[in-house]
């Protein structure tokens, strides 16, 4: 199943991929490792692996696809394919258009997956894919990442895990990457960070990812960088306009790190019983001649559950412009003590909400229509979604989740009685419901943007697709009491 999947991404982005070549490595095929596939692969060709275990250790130079014909790299169906070993699984210099999917990585003596522009600034590695993948158990303690990206553009990491770093890395470290998306993936017992950026990184999304025991600081958004290594060589910042929207972050021993970083936006995030401090405001580079403080940057529409162990909710460094910050519409909550009046902020804050979330029971930090979270946000200028991938109503509620009416049993099960077909689609998508009753529904990207939107009360309903580009879509189903169903439907021309 996951080959059809990709092979269907595959013609998704491409209609001139249809005439790419299948190169197929493994030991009963015509490459034996993936390197040489990749010495000879052109655009639009696909890289198959089917052993099982590959060894790591490999170094890639130039794969590069184009615009129209990227190049994939994939795990063959049905064979969970393992890179063991090495002191880097692969790594990756000068690349761009390349797709890589469905691989687990494992117990690397360096990082996990390195993909760096082989120190030639000008000219970035780009369009790069990480898709599904699982980087896990590395075999390092020191300043070791499971994901390590140097001087890297125009990329997307997109539902993979993260499981057990070094103690004295990271689970995704950027230096000097710009516009790239993070959306959907997993940490869990990171070292000093799940996500760092610095360097100069610049331009990057942060969405709908969970985080546990995340390290240090879950997400490092700066840090401390050789003057060397910065791109762009003249930057002034350690990074800047970074977005972190509907994540969870539950433990770390700080679960947002400003450091030596501007304009960056923390909101609509669940924070959960961090072990010291809830977020910290550094500047680890300092040199006022050249970089400026870490300042202007905004906390607001975060859900902050915290207990006994913070007492200190806001650590602040030397050399930084706290006075900058804007918290706004954050709901603030101490476990075990009624009494408390809210954190001890710097900046200006306002719209604070104290009070007990009610978070659902036997949930990941879900919050029910009841709950004082609800609607009390500061509202967005466009489509935003939750981390479930639903948008978020206007104004928004606090926190990860959007809130959600409790429905029984029965009543859920009824809303999910539904058929769509043929998927994929190129003309219609039909609906068939179980029986007659108000509905909305709403077709929207992975960007979040509402692409269709209607209102019906038939059984049968005729969606037409055939103005709508090839892609794959939600299908949002609202029900009148609230309650909503999404299922993936994928659109082909």
């Amino acid at each position: 199943m996951r080959y059809v999947i990709c092979l269907f991404m595959v013609f998704l982005l491409s209609s001139t991929l249809l005439y790419g070549r299948i190169l197929k490595v493994g030991v009963s095929h015509s490459y034996a490792n993936i390197p040489a596939a990749a010495s000879i692969a052109i655009p639009g060709d696909s890289i198959i692996c089917y052993d099982p275990v590959i060894q790591g250790g490999m170094f890639i130079a130039n794969l590069q696809g184009n615009a129209d014909q990227w190049i994939f790299i994939l795990a063959a169906a049905n064979t969970n394919v393992i890179i063991r070993g090495g002191s880097n699984s692969i790594q990756f210099s000068d690349a761009a258009y390349v797709h890589m999917e469905g691989f687990t990585v494992e117990g690397q003596t360096g990082n996990g997956l390195n993909i760096d522009d082989a120190g030639s600034f000008n000219t970035p590695t780009h369009h790069i894919r990480i898709v599904r993948c699982t980087i896990r158990d590395i075999n390092a303690t020191g300043n070791n990442d499971l994901l390590k990206l140097s001087g890297m553009d125009d990329f997307e990491i997109l539902e993979c895990v993260f499981i057990n770093g070094a103690n004295g890395g990271s689970g995704i470290d950027m230096v000097g990457c710009h516009r790239g998306r993070i959306i959907g993936n997993s940490f869990e017992n990171m070292g000093s960070n799940s996500i760092q950026a610095k360097g100069g990184t610049s331009e990057i999304e942060i969405l709908r990812n969970t985080f546990k025991n995340g390290g240090a600081r879950a997400m490092n958004l700066g840090g401390s960088t050789g003057l060397a290594f910065f791109r762009p060589q003249n930057a002034t910042t350690e990074a800047d306009r970074i977005k972190v929207i509907a994540n969870v972050i539950e433990g770390s021993e700080a679960a947002i790190a400003f450091v030596g970083c501007r304009n960056i936006h923390v909101s609509n995030n669940t924070i959960v019983r961090p072990r010291k401090w809830i977020l910290r405001i550094l500047q680890e580079t300092v040199d006022p001649t050249r970089f400026l403080p870490c300042g202007e940057n905004s906390f607001f529409n975060n859900l902050v559950i915290i207990d006994q162990n913070v007492t200190v909710e806001a650590n602040i460094g030397p050399n930084t412009a706290p006075e900058t910050f804007l918290f706004d519409h954050n709901l603030w909550w101490k476990i075990g003590n009624t009494n408390w009046i809210g954190p001890n902020l710097p900046g200006t804050v306002k719209n604070n909400i104290i009070a007990d979330p009610m978070i659902m029971q036997n949930s990941t930090y879900m919050i029910p229509s009841s709950s004082p979270a609800i609607a009390r946000g500061l509202s967005y200028t466009n489509t935003v979604l939750d981390i479930e991938n639903h948008p978020f109503n206007d104004p928004p509620s606090v926190g990860a989740y959007e809130g959600r009416k409790v429905i029984s049993t029965a009543a859920s099960i009824s809303h999910q009685m539904i058929k769509y077909y043929p998927n994929p689609t190129s003309h219609l998508l039909q609906l068939q419901f179980d029986s007659d009753a108000p509905r909305m529904l709403w077709l929207y990207d992975k960007n979040g943007k509402i692409i269709l939107q209607s209102n019906t009360q038939a059984t049968h309903n005729d969606i037409d697709i055939s103005s709508v580009i090839s892609g794959t879509y939600v299908l949002k189903i609202i029900y009148e009491d609230g309650t909503w169903v999404s299922k993936q439907v994928v659109v082909t021309h």
